[in-house]
């Protein structure tokens, strides 16, 4: 029953254990570029098996949300190269989740005051993203009713998660994820209730999945498919995005189409959270039999039920989001059965500095409480 804690060949990488740190967006970043308090907080956390990064914005058109760090820029780039330096010297891993948010974005955030993109006309509605609510007062608005993408643009947008990454390797990254999950753009051309195209990308499973496989193919062409992890939330109900026609069928289509590639990783976030529905019963035993790589599950674990999901043999990895805010060393703690610390949610998003993000302290052992010293990491 500790198998939580066993090393794991990532396609050639050697992980430390089967704990990942799940992707959480923070919104720390003021000039959407990571900081040295960037690097430090993914330093802190860098006893996890494999760290992956909060959504990185392939480009000003993929941003839905103020103050995240992106991956399209020199700068950006460089200032990445930090971050991963640092995770190493700490003896991580960590891959670079790539992200296009399509209609889930405001035209304060878009190139020109331009409409989001998406698969559709279709807009979300009962949401809202963090933008510019007027010039200068940042909050919570409305997602702006996006157009439709040709399609030559959505070869083009393909190439930009290319384009990023190859930044994203240039950067010292051990692999990218794609971000197909979360009612982003990918999750808008699988849905038959969103997507009404009449091009290829539009219509029959078939044809709203070409747009997923394209950007996978074209990801693994160009960094290798070992260094390639795609993230999906089947059946999520997150940011407007409604049951359609044809959903178990078209995700059983993703996973026997992803089974068909050499990829390092699927990342199933499949269990029911607050703001997803119930899975239908059965359903990730079925995309195990699907797909036969590694499989990282995500969505309310703690290390009784990860490791009573490693023990089934369905998931390889377990992924933790958000005790990962307030426990920097959770791997220690929970191999220990040490308390874990209570994250501040007032803190969650917005906040500029080390508040909440980089000040939460590991655990002493020896005292029983929380030592700050030794929550520090080296950071070049």
């Amino acid at each position: 029953m500790n198998k939580l804690f066993t090393p794991y060949d990532l396609s050639g990488l050697p992980l430390a254990n089967r704990v990942v740190m799940a992707p959480m967006t923070r919104t720390r970043t003021p000039e959407n570029i990571p900081s040295a308090l960037t690097a430090l907080y993914y330093a802190q956390r860098a006893s996890a098996g494999l760290i992956i990064t909060e959504g990185l914005p392939i480009s000003d058109e993929g941003r839905g949300y103020l103050y995240t760090p992106g991956l399209y820029t020199d700068e950006q780039t460089l200032a990445w190269r930090k971050v991963t330096d640092a995770v190493h010297e700490n003896g991580g891993k960590i891959f670079a989740q790539l992200w296009h948010v399509g209609r889930m974005s405001h035209i304060s955030l878009q190139p020109g005051s331009a409409s989001p993109v998406s698969s559709s006309e279709v807009p979300a509605t009962n949401t809202s993203v963090y933008a510019w609510q007027e010039p200068g007062k940042e909050g919570a608005v409305a997602p702006s009713v996006p157009r439709a993408l040709s399609t030559d643009e959505v070869r083009r947008v393909t190439q930009d998660f290319v384009a990023s990454a190859r930044r994203a390797i240039e950067a010292g990254f051990d692999g990218v994820e794609l971000m197909a999950a979360n009612a982003f753009l990918f999750d808008q051309f699988l849905s038959s209730a969103l997507n009404n195209r009449t091009d290829e990308y539009g219509g029959s499973i078939t044809n709203r999945q070409r747009f997923l496989l394209e950007t996978v193919d074209a990801l693994a062409a160009t960094v290798g498919g070992e260094r390639v992890g795609v993230r999906v939330s089947p059946f999520g109900r997150l940011y407007d995005l409604q049951p359609f026609a044809g959903e178990a069928e078209t995700w059983a289509s993703v996973a026997l189409a992803l089974n068909e590639r050499t990829l390092a990783y699927v990342h199933l976030n499949y269990q029911p959270t607050i703001s997803a529905a119930e899975v239908p019963a059965g359903f990730g035993a079925e995309f195990r039999k699907a797909y036969r790589g590694t499989l990282i599950g995500a969505g309310g674990f703690d290390r009784e039920l990860a490791e009573a999901e490693l023990e089934k043999g369905e998931l390889d990895l377990i992924a933790f989001g958000t005790p990962y805010i307030s426990n920097p060393d959770l791997v220690e703690r929970m191999q220990n059965g040490w308390p874990l610390a209570e994250p501040d949610r007032s803190t969650f998003y917005g906040v500029i500095g080390s508040k909440g993000y980089t000040d939460y302290p590991a655990f002493d052992s020896e005292e029983g409480r929380v030592d700050r010293q030794h929550s520090s990491a080296k950071v070049a």
